[in-house]
Formats: C-alpha cells, sequence, structure tokens
C-alpha cells in the first residue's frame, strides 16, 4: 500500500503548528502580564516576551554592576583569589565566603569558593526556596580552583518583601557562619 507523500507533508506541518503553539503558549505563561479581558494576537505576546526578557537582561546588569561597585568599594576584586593557607601538603585551599546584599524585595548572594563546595550551594538554594523566595538567576564562573557562584531571587509577597529578604539575609548569613568549616 502506497503512502500519499501530500498526506505526510501535512501531518508533519500539522505537528510542527502544534508543537509551536505549545512552545508560545509555554513563553507566554512565563512571562507576568496583567489580567486582560481581551486575548493577545501571537506577535504581541512574543512583543511582549521579548521586552520582559530584555527588561530582566537589564535588571541583572543593573545589579552585577552594584555588586561589582560595592565589591570594590569593600576593597575586594571579584576575580582575585582569596587564599588561605593550609594543610600538610602546603596546598592553597579556598575557604568558602558569602556575601549578601539585600536590595528591597531582591536579594543578591555571592558565593565564592572552591571547586570541592557543591554542597554549599545546594543548601543556600534550599534555604531560599524554605523561605518561598523565588530564584530569578544563578550562575557560576570558575578562575582557576575558585569559583564565583552569584544567586539573585525575589522574596515573595507572603514573605513580606523588605523585611523578608532581610530575613532570609540573616537565616544564610546563620546557616553559612555556623557550619563551621567547610
Amino acid at each position: 500500500m502506497e503512502q500519499n507523500p501530500r498526506a505526510d507533508r501535512k501531518t508533519i506541518e500539522k505537528n510542527r503548528r502544534n508543537h509551536m503553539k505549545a512552545l508560545y503558549s509555554k513563553l507566554h505563561s512565563l512571562v507576568p502580564h496583567p489580567p486582560s479581558m481581551e486575548a493577545m494576537s501571537l506577535p504581541d505576546q512574543l512583543d511582549e516576551a521579548s521586552t520582559y526578557i530584555k527588561k530582566l537582561e537589564k535588571e541583572l546588569e543593573e545589579m552585577k554592576e552594584k555588586r561589582d561597585s560595592k565589591m570594590m568599594r569593600a576593597g575586594k576584586n571579584p576575580n582575585s583569589r582569596m587564599m588561605s593557607a593550609s594543610s600538610s601538603a602546603g596546598m592553597m585551599i579556598r575557604s568558602p565566603q558569602i556575601e549578601i546584599h539585600e536590595m528591597g524585595s531582591a536579594l543578591e548572594v555571592v558565593l565564592i569558593t572552591g571547586l570541592d563546595c557543591q554542597p554549599i550551594f545546594n543548601e543556600i538554594i534550599r534555604l531560599i526556596h524554605e523561605e518561598e523566595a523565588e530564584v530569578v538567576n544563578a550562575s557560576f564562573s570558575t578562575v582557576g580552583d575558585t569559583v564565583f557562584h552569584t544567586i539573585h531571587c525575589k522574596v515573595g509577597e507572603s514573605s513580606g518583601f523588605a523585611c523578608g529578604a532581610a530575613r532570609i539575609a540573616e537565616k544564610l548569613k546563620k546557616s553559612f557562619y555556623d557550619a563551621g568549616p567547610f
């Protein structure tokens, strides 16, 4: 029995359109937008998503600039290796460090560790989620054997914005410093 190539192309095209529709729907659901009475056209949805992503990129750049300027004022260079002398082999091992910056309803957590300190990062993410804050962005960069983790999170309304950010910052500091040497 011979298949019709035209029917195959129609099926493939229909599947492609359904897949694109699902992707557009997913993108639209990820972008916060005020409730409106009328449905938005697809080009308007894409424009709104693009605008939202550009806004997030700008906010991220502003947060990075604030972090860098605060680190420079504190005499710290984000690219420097802050090492402490260690053990028998005479190796240099990095002591984990944490910096927490409160910015209204947002928090920026900068964690500086060695290559073997992934559990610390995981614990910080767990604590942030436990406090019902939203991790907006988490990134890291590695310079030699030093890892710089940066976590941006937003405190939800249920946490009470500013006091919620302060509470989360305090809890992170307490957890980090009470855990002792890593």
